[in-house]
């Protein structure tokens, strides 16, 4: 049994590939990865790295004024390679390896980050298309995965349950066998849990933001608040039909969402945005007592949140929920708000277990109602639970959470079953284009008839041309 290659930590170079925009507005990913930069910084030298399909329209120095890395924003291909060469080791994630296999490729250590079961949040947000494009998506979704789970040397992922999901597929595609069992038979050193994280340092107010200042909100409302965007996989309207009922209790009660505009302009807006914002108006409510903010800087986030006096995050109830580790739900952790969630995901069971969350069901406009109103009429909770969320909240800083990817970060290695990956890999990578788009077109025409090929050509095209104008 031939044991993994350690390689030499002395003055290792750790490169952080982005899939989302970092700066003053960022996303789960951005702050992440952000976040990364500044943990793993105090060890290593690190760079983080925007590739070329990113759009970042501006550089962002300020977000990197409290971080020991370098920002490399590589706007075209060849940079991108470039950076990467400097580098000893590789952090990133399935999308980054779909649009540049090449990363897949260096001989350089690859930690691929499997936070998100962006698979079965792919089967959710494209649930509303035609068969035709959700049979696409999916397969090129798998595609991405299978590429991901064969190419990665160490996987990180968010939570144990998760951690099960990417066992069973690693299973599946032979990645746990003689080579790795025998390097570690527990398999940590081939995947390892790191959660999304909090600041080590407490949420303080800075500046009103919303009480007094906000349209309509005066310094007196009870504000309900939305931490995050409005995503296929979650429930916002079942909120905002919720509303009338709390206003009958709370009459002066208001209702915030943080953000409907993604920094990343590549991501679309999503139905259940324009869904949400339509029931707000049907219902007389819209910028009213129920406004839609396009997207919170990151570093006055905690503003809101403190201003708030209840969080709620709700979702459907679909596959993507068991696995899924709600980002946002830490926020509300962070600044000891007390919580009203949907059963079913690991955050929102795990506050509920600390008496720091109220779970209800699935679409249950009452529940969400009554949840909302217990809270708003017990002003002296969040004062109650404050010591207990300080304590909960201790478990998650990213100091703590992230040193699986630390220990390999400062001792990195290869796979040991990698030289055989290796040389499927290049196979597959040779396998000839057309003979992929034979397959393609002809699912295509059985699917969708000859407008379905028609659509799926131009498809083909566009992207085609979106890749290489980043070339």
């Amino acid at each position: 049994m031939t044991p993994s290659r350690t390689i030499a930590s002395q003055s290792t170079t750790v490169a952080l590939i982005l899939n989302d925009v970092v700066g003053k507005k960022m996303a789960g990913t951005g702050i992440r990865y952000w976040a990364f930069a500044r943990e793993l910084s105090k060890f290593v030298s690190v760079k983080l790295i925007v590739p070329p399909f990113v759009p970042m329209e501006e550089a962002a120095p300020d977000i990197m004024d409290d971080v020991q890395a370098s920002l490399c924003v590589c706007s075209h291909i060849d940079a991108f390679r470039q950076v990467l060469e400097d580098c000893d080791v590789i952090v990133t994630s399935g999308l980054v390896l779909f649009y540049h296999p090449f990363v897949a490729t260096l001989p350089k250590p690859l930690v691929l980050d499997l936070y998100a079961p962006f698979l079965l949040e792919s089967l959710q947000r494209q649930s509303e298309n035609d068969h035709l494009k959700q049979i696409t998506a999916y397969d090129n979704t798998l595609n991405a995965m299978r590429m991901q789970l064969k190419s990665g040397d160490f996987f990180i992922c968010a939570g144990e349950k998760q951690r099960d999901y990417w066992l069973g597929m690693l299973s599946g595609l032979g990645r746990i066998n003689p080579y790795t069992y025998h390097q570690d038979a527990g398999l940590r050193r081939l995947i390892d849990v790191v959660p999304y994280g909090l600041p080590n340092e407490a949420a303080r107010h800075t500046k009103p933001v919303l009480k007094g200042v906000y349209k309509t909100i005066a310094e007196d409302d009870p504000v309900i608040i939305w931490t995050g965007g409005i995503w296929n996989w979650f429930d916002a309207q079942t909120l905002v039909k919720a509303m009338p009922l709390i206003q009958a209790r709370h009459p002066k009660a208001k209702l915030f969402f943080m953000g409907i505009k993604r920094p990343n302009k590549n991501v679309s807006r999503m139905e259940a945005v324009d869904q949400t914002i339509a029931i707000s108006r049907e219902l007389g409510l819209y910028d009213k007592s129920v406004f839609f903010n396009d997207w919170v800087p990151y570093d006055e986030r905690q503003n809101y949140l403190l201003e708030a006096d209840v969080g709620v995050s709700l979702h459907l109830d679909h596959i993507e929920t068991r696995f899924s580790f709600r980002t946002r739900l830490l926020d509300h952790l962070w600044a000891g708000l007390p919580t009203v969630s949907t059963t079913g995901d690991v955050m929102s069971e795990a506050l509920a277990a600390h008496n720091l969350a109220t779970l209800v069901e699935p679409q249950d406009v009452e529940g969400v109602a009554n949840a909302v109103i217990a809270i708003l009429d017990n002003p002296r909770l969040r004062a109650e639970q404050a010591e207990r969320f300080k304590q909960v909240a201790a478990q998650y800083q990213w100091s703590h959470i992230i040193q699986p990817l630390v220990k390999f970060c400062t001792d990195p290695y290869f796979a040991p079953d990698k030289a055989h990956l290796t040389q499927e890999l290049m196979t597959n990578e040779q396998q000839p284009e057309g003979m992929r788009l034979l397959g393609k077109s002809w699912r295509a025409l059985r699917l969708g008839g000859i407008s379905g090929l028609m659509e799926q050509g131009v498809e083909y095209v566009r992207w085609k041309v979106d890749k290489y104008q980043k070339l």
